[in-house]
């Protein structure tokens, strides 16, 4: 699986869905599948007890028809109930398994849940007429059951529970019941499904506003107030998560180190009220043009000088990165009449891209990367350097071979 704890989300996101609301219970993606898999992974366990308190539900009932209900209907009911019922709740009790859970739980759920009411509905149907209230009212049971119980979202378990509805629309439209029975069912059960609809929409509201509300706190702990990007510490937890991955899928990572041109001097010269919005401004610029590809993220690596990581970018990809970064900055054209560069604001860039899967760590190629932006920086900055490294020879502290073997030098004018 991808590592993507924190991949440089939005910061907005979450505090803009708290403030605006979202009455159809839907986030925009991929907060919608981070959601969803957030809340099946909470729900394991309790799903777990739900059915097996659905198994005891139908032993129960096993027990109590053999002393209360007629053997009339015996056959039906048992063929239901054996063929049906049990080998569902044993299904759904395998999903639970941590084998299945997180790729077949919702899908299985989805099918089974409805298919189970629909066997209730069916033993209604073929029960005596005056026994059909007593089996009937099990459908009350499954529609609440579905609601609350399974880990249901509320439109899946309002699909199931429609599902159950038509069934038994159907079954008093081809007077499988007596008609008063049928209506009086389907009344309360259309009852059920507006009491189970309510509760359902304000607990999943109230799990999505818990699951905003910690992700706001998350974005909090791990982005940099004033530019939104990820913090120092943030980037070192996602950098590892990164390493790892691509060590074990054997891609090669590029390390991108920005960092701002004569920003002390534009502080000196604007107050540091315009250097901060210039530092949002570039920011936001470097964000939009560095992110690529999912494991993409850029961080504020400290004060003025920023980090990008690239995910199975080799050299060629992280050059045309660094030039699509100068660009964007230039782009900007936000005034620095204190620039020894030019007049307006740029960026040094330092670029390495290594084989992950040769490195123990991360550590080496941040400091390659550093290497090469304080000699862009030497160079005349405005322009970025790329390293050409030979990435056996790549551990921390070590590396520093004669500029002419391990630097290209590339401006971006």
């Amino acid at each position: 699986m991808a590592y993507n704890k924190n991949s440089s989300p939005n910061s907005s996101d979450a505090s803009r869905l708290l403030a605006d609301g979202f009455r159809f219970l839907r986030f925009p993606e991929p907060l919608e599948s981070e959601f969803r898999s957030d809340h099946r992974a909470r729900l394991r366990g309790w799903n777990r007890i739900a059915i097996w308190i659905a198994a005891c539900t139908v032993t129960g009932y096993a027990i109590l028809d053999h002393f209360v209900l007629s053997a009339e209907h015996a056959r039906i009911t048992n063929l239901v109930r054996f063929g049906l019922h049990v080998p569902a709740v044993i299904l759904m009790l395998v999903l639970t398994g941590k084998r299945f859970y997180n790729r077949w739980y919702d899908l299985g759920i989805g099918i089974i849940a409805p298919v189970f009411g629909i066997g209730t509905v069916v033993m209604a149907a073929f029960s005596p007429p005056a026994e059909v209230p007593l089996v009937g009212g099990r459908v009350l049971l499954a529609s609440f059951f579905f609601y609350f119980m399974v880990g249901l979202r509320l439109r899946e378990a309002l699909r199931a529970n429609g599902i159950v509805f038509g069934a038994l629309l159907v079954a008093a439209l081809f007077h499988t019941m007596p008609t008063d029975t049928a209506t009086y069912l389907l009344f309360t059960l259309f009852c059920a499904n507006i009491i189970g609809f309510a509760g359902s929409y304000a607990l999943e509201h109230a799990n999505r506003t818990a699951f905003l509300e910690h992700r706001q706190l998350t974005e909090v702990a791990t982005h940099d107030g004033l530019t939104t990007l990820l913090n120092r510490a943030a980037f070192e937890d996602q950098i590892r998560g990164v390493w790892q991955q691509a060590q074990r899928d054997r891609q090669a990572v590029a390390v991108i180190m920005i960092d701002i041109d004569d920003f002390k001097a534009y502080n000196d010269h604007y107050g540091h009220v315009a250097g901060d919005d210039c530092l949002r401004r570039v920011c936001g610029a470097l964000r939009d043009a560095a992110r690529r590809r999912p494991l993409d993220f850029v961080a504020r690596y400290g004060g003025e000088e920023l980090v990008a990581v690239l995910y199975g970018a080799d050299r060629a990809h992280g050059e045309n990165i660094s030039q699509c970064l100068l660009a964007a900055v230039r782009e900007l054209r936000i005034p620095h009449a204190a620039s020894q560069t030019q007049p307006y604001v740029t960026v040094s860039i330092g670029v390495v891209a290594v084989e992950a899967y040769r490195m123990a760590s991360h550590d080496a190629a941040v400091e390659l990367a550093d290497q090469a932006l304080y000699d862009a920086k030497n160079q005349g900055r405005d322009r970025y350097v790329g390293i050409d490294a030979d990435a056996q020879r790549l551990v921390p502290g070590v590396g520093r071979t004669p500029r002419d073997e391990r630097l290209k030098e590339a401006s971006g004018q």
